[in-house]
């Protein structure tokens, strides 16, 4: 089978080798393994970001800032972001800087908005004064669309929305992208600008808040009983690399056929894989010996989404993009990663040679 046809192909390192590459968020989780991934391939990076959000994080324990221009920002500062991003004279813009969690956004509306709307207002605004930029992909969630807690997948022209402030701060995100994709970046030779959508990603070096993995993590590893206030909602879940794989693809495809990819994509799992966070839950029980749980949901918690699957049919098709992990093999894989953690291990080591094992080159 050709590289062109393959549904689980990996990313061109060719293309990335010696590739500059702008990359907001790379201090997150998503966007160090992203930066990891990155590095790997030889492309040179510039990330942009604010402090870490966690102690520990995965940035410092993989030693994320070696190899790469590591710069703090905050993308709710145009002038700044625009100079940075004039320096790095870009060919490729990853956009991964965000407010990335429902509960909090309860808690703090107006940061979230601020972050993850005129976040990419200001992105977009400073893409405008780079010339060097060929591509860039926008993450935003798959929690953009309005959810009808419909039985089937969302589509990418199925309506934007959100109930809570973090939904609905990435269903305006969306709208943001495309009404300046097509105000600004639609005269042949600008930048090629794609959203991505994606969600509920696990994997080693996560420490976020109200997340179940890692709250699942933390709990287990202290002897404590993991506390699950929603076992029946059903998520799409998937391992970190699945969705960066499909952002690097999909960059790939923007300089390659702009026209044909300047738009909003899904990336998720297979239907298999849309499961409840009871069945996530036992998985993981599975991998850590006498893990406890309780079920335990609160009466007075704030609305989240029980049901949520991505139609992915366009990225199967168009990029040739299919999940190549599946959900045990996830779970599997973030268990090792915070065992190794526990046992001080170099985790720069153990992440990348976790990649290595998603591409196929290594165990």
């Amino acid at each position: 089978m050709s590289a062109a046809t393959d549904p689980q192909r990996m990313p061109d390192a060719a293309f990335w080798r010696g590739r500059r590459v702008f990359l907001t968020g790379h201090t997150g989780f998503k966007g160090a393994w992203l930066t990891l991934w990155l590095q790997s391939m030889g492309a040179e990076v510039t990330g942009y970001s604010l402090a870490p959000p966690s102690d520990p994080n995965l940035f410092t324990l993989a030693r994320v800032a070696e190899g790469i221009t590591h710069l703090s920002g905050d993308v709710r500062q145009l002038d700044a972001l625009r100079t940075a991003m004039i320096a790095a004279r870009p060919d490729v813009v990853l956009h991964l800087a965000a407010q990335s969690l429902v509960r909090r956004s309860y808690a703090e509306p107006v940061d979230t908005y601020a972050t993850n709307v005129m976040g990419t207002v200001n992105l977009l605004e400073a893409l405008r004064s780079v010339d060097s930029a060929r591509a860039a992909v926008l993450v935003t969630s798959d929690k953009c669309y309005e959810n009808r807690e419909w039985i089937w997948g969302y589509r990418e022209h199925d309506a934007m929305g959100g109930h809570d402030p973090y939904s609905n701060s990435k269903g305006c995100a969306e709208l943001v992208t495309s009404a300046m994709r097509r105000s600004f970046f639609g005269q042949p030779g600008a930048c090629a600008i794609a959203s991505a959508r994606a969600g509920n990603v696990i994997g080693g070096g996560d420490w976020a808040q109200d997340r179940l993995l890692p709250d699942a993590m933390r709990a287990f590893s202290r002897g404590e009983a993991l506390v699950v206030r929603s076992p029946g909602a059903i998520r799409p879940w998937q391992h970190v690399v699945e969705p960066l794989r499909g952002y690097l693809l999909l960059a790939e495809a923007l300089e390659r056929e702009p026209a044909a990819h300047a738009d909003g994509w899904n990336f998720g799992p297979e239907d298999a894989d849309c499961r409840s966070v009871r069945e996530v839950v036992d998985l993981t029980q599975s991998h850590w010996a006498g893990a406890q749980v309780i079920y335990d949901p609160p009466p007075d918690a704030p609305h989240e989404a029980h049901f949520l699957k991505l139609d992915c049919t366009r990225a199967h098709t168009a990029l040739n993009w299919q999940p190549r992990w599946r959900l045990a093999d996830g779970v599997a894989r973030t268990v090792e990663w915070y065992l190794a953690h526990a046992a001080g291990a170099d985790m720069r080591d153990v992440t990348l040679g976790q990649l290595a094992a998603y591409r196929g080159t290594g165990s």
